[in-house]
């Protein structure tokens, strides 16, 4: 079992490397940076410079730095791995190739909001077990959750920004967004386009 780790960049290539996500990711800063005005360099960083995480899993106290997506290679495969680790199911440690769609929604969100310190992800995969378990007990927890799938994530960042997450998260019209603010977090997945609270 890994713990305490901090995951630095890898140069190892992704044999697969959808262009509909680079299209998709393209989009969505476009979007962005016209409702929320951003500046000239955080476009060129989103296309030009290496794509990083930057986030803590408050459930297994680990940290990750880690570059996914880089000019040359495209989605580098060994650390869409190491990241899809650190969002595993950690009730039963289970683990399931995250979408790259939902991991560039978070990079977006961290450029748009200019963060220095990790995001909190509550919650990354979730294996069939553990999401009936939590339909079970809690309200809210949808039976066929993209959490299943790999492709969701409850976030949250340090300071009490959850609101000003939530409308950069929506403004990127990239998939699901939900604002969950008596339990502190946001909901991001790369499914439609949807909202909710």
């Amino acid at each position: 079992m890994r713990a305490n780790v901090t995951l630095q960049p890898s140069s190892k290539q992704n044999a697969e490397q959808p262009e509909i996500n680079r299209r998709k990711f393209l989009k969505w800063t476009i979007a962005s940076t016209s409702s929320l005005l951003l500046a000239p360099e955080l476009l060129n960083a989103a296309f030009l410079n290496e794509r990083y995480l930057f986030f803590y899993n408050p459930n297994t106290s680990e940290t990750v730095r880690r570059v996914y997506w880089t000019p040359r290679d495209g989605y580098v495969q060994e650390s869409i791995s190491e990241i899809s680790w650190a969002l595993r199911d950690h009730h039963n440690n289970q683990v399931k190739p995250f979408d790259p769609g939902v991991l560039d929604q978070l990079y977006a969100l961290q450029l748009q909001l200019g963060l220095g310190n990790p995001v909190n992800v509550i919650s990354g995969y979730r294996s069939p077990s553990t999401n009936w378990m939590l339909c079970e007990s809690r309200r809210g927890v949808a039976r066929n959750s993209y959490h299943m799938q790999a492709m969701a994530m409850d976030v949250r960042v340090p300071g009490g920004r959850n609101s000003e997450l939530c409308r950069a998260a929506r403004s990127l019209g990239a998939g699901g967004v939900g604002y969950y603010p008596r339990s502190n977090f946001v909901h991001i997945d790369s499914g439609p386009v949807r909202y909710w609270s």
